[in-house]
């Protein structure tokens, strides 16, 4: 079979992804991508270099033996693909659709460089969803019980990858979960045309399958204390993984008014909580006709969509230049085929309300860039005398997210920094002993694929910590090349 498909000629640019028609997709909630094709999958995967050094496995924070997947792939082998996947990644369906491949793996591909990386995103996405459909799906074995016990706290991609790690690794794993659902911010920030949540509760499920244990509306630092998991509930270790889940605001007068909202909250209403469904779900949200969101990040345009889809006229109103956004391109393309409307180096000032102390304008000035700032990028300077109102209903804030003090508030020597976020080391060895944590609780906002890798990092640790099993030996990538220092602990 190899050796037929090394004859069939290549396609030498990507395999474009099948979408939903813009006019269409902008209203309902559905899955904008498609997926590929058997076909599609086969002919995207065939064009793969299978590079001897794949320096596309350097640039996957859980290194992924991406060619030996594609590989399986391009030989119609689409399950083995999955398995192949999840030998390092216990969630490839998710990561598949949300991971920014472009300056992740894809980046690192030798093709790149002429603007043809190999689709490796759409081919993960592919091979998991393939899998999951046609019912194919097996348990890999796992290590003899240890004896050993481990909390995870919160159900987030971090915490997942450990649970994931850990379990198969022969511990008894018990997930706390705040919500009455698991996932964090794959249930409640990513919206269900982006990331469907059927989704998110299989790759849980599987984990669950495996043996791991959620304990829902538990929330660590209220219910129940991390000193209390690690003594009476008889827990050798917790890793905690609870995101950063506190609002941040601008501090600009007016905050205070209806109609305002932070992105948090108004996609937790809309995703987990199901609003866009009133009154078929009872959790009411305010719609507004004239949308604004603020921010340029992922968050902003999953915010800005979904107002679209209720219904709203929706503007992203950002401080900074278009090629300054942070959020992937991916997400701005959609965007605006969507219907949002950009308004871009302009900063809000002020939010107007109404006698009814509802929000209904937003004071702005113009912003002109100006010499580059601590991250690289040319500072936002504002234009004096450029002060103008602009009539909105419904205000969305999306400029990032803090950590949330509950827990680690409640935890007595667990060292944070200025920020409030827990100190940790490359590990996610915590000052706290049998304490550890990693993603955005320790690092602030990032993305999944990078909550994910720290976790496999954390997991590794713990098996050192308890079973004195040395990194290197148990978690090197099998069937990698020798020379792939980048797949290694210390290379990471």
């Amino acid at each position: 079979m190899g050796e037929e498909v090394a004859k069939k000629p290549k396609r030498k640019e990507r395999m474009p992804m099948p979408e939903q028609d813009p006019k269409v997709r902008a209203t309902n909630f559905k899955e904008v991508p498609l997926g590929y094709t058997e076909e599609m999958a086969i002919e995207e995967a065939i064009r793969c270099a299978q590079c001897k050094v794949p320096a596309c496995v350097c640039g996957c924070p859980v290194n992924i033996n991406i060619p030996a997947f594609i590989k399986e792939i391009a030989e119609g082998n689409f399950a083995e693909a999955a398995r192949k996947i999840k030998e390092t990644n216990a969630l490839p369906a998710v990561c598949g659709r949300v991971c920014p491949q472009e300056s992740q793996c894809e980046a690192q591909c030798v093709y790149n460089r002429m603007g043809r990386a190999i689709c490796i995103g759409r081919l993960e996405r592919f091979a998991a969803d393939y899998e999951r459909e046609n019912d194919l799906i097996e348990l890999p074995e796992k290590a003899q019980p240890n004896g050993k016990k481990v909390a995870v706290v919160g159900s987030g991609p971090s915490g997942l990858t450990v649970a994931g790690d850990l379990i198969q690794l022969g511990y008894e794993v018990t997930i706390f979960e705040a919500f009455h659902k698991p996932g964090g911010v794959l249930m409640y920030g990513i919206p269900e045309f982006r990331l469907p949540k059927a989704i998110v509760e299989s790759e849980v499920n599987y984990l669950v399958q495996l043996g791991v244990k959620i304990e829902y509306n538990s929330i660590v630092g209220k219910t129940v204390e991390v000193d209390e998991l690690l003594g009476e509930r008889g827990y050798d270790a917790v890793f905690i993984g609870v995101g950063a889940g506190l609002p941040k605001f601008l501090g600009i007068p007016g905050e205070n008014y209806g109609g305002v909202y932070s992105a948090n909250e108004y996609l937790t209403r809309s995703n987990l909580m199901k609003a866009y469904r009133f009154p078929e779900y009872d959790t009411p949200i305010v719609m507004g006709k004239r949308v604004c969101v603020i921010g340029g990040g992922n968050v902003a345009m999953d915010s800005a969509r979904t107002a679209v889809r209720l219904g709203a006229d929706t503007y992203i109103v950002y401080r900074r230049a278009r090629e300054q956004m942070p959020a992937r391109g991916e997400e701005i393309h959609h965007a605006e085929e969507e219907g949002v409307k950009m308004m871009l180096l302009t900063n809000p000032v002020e939010i107007i309300g109404d006698e009814n102390n509802m929000a209904k304008a937003l004071k702005c000035v113009k912003m002109e860039l100006g010499e580059p700032d601590e991250s690289g990028r040319s500072r936002p300077v504002e234009i004096e005398g450029s002060e103008h109102d602009i009539e909105f209903d419904l205000i969305i804030n999306s400029i990032g997210a803090n950590a949330n003090p509950l827990l680690t508030k409640s935890t007595e020597g667990l060292e944070l920094n200025k920020w409030g976020y827990i100190v940790a080391d490359e590990y996610g060895k915590t000052s706290k002993e049998n304490v550890w944590a990693a993603g955005d609780i320790v690092t602030g906002m990032a993305t999944v694929i990078e909550a994910m890798g720290a976790g496999r990092m954390s997991a590794m640790d713990i098996h050192e910590k308890i079973m004195g099993v040395p990194k290197n030996k148990e978690t090197s990538p099998e069937a990698l090349p020798d020379d792939l220092e980048c797949t290694l602990p210390d290379g990471k």
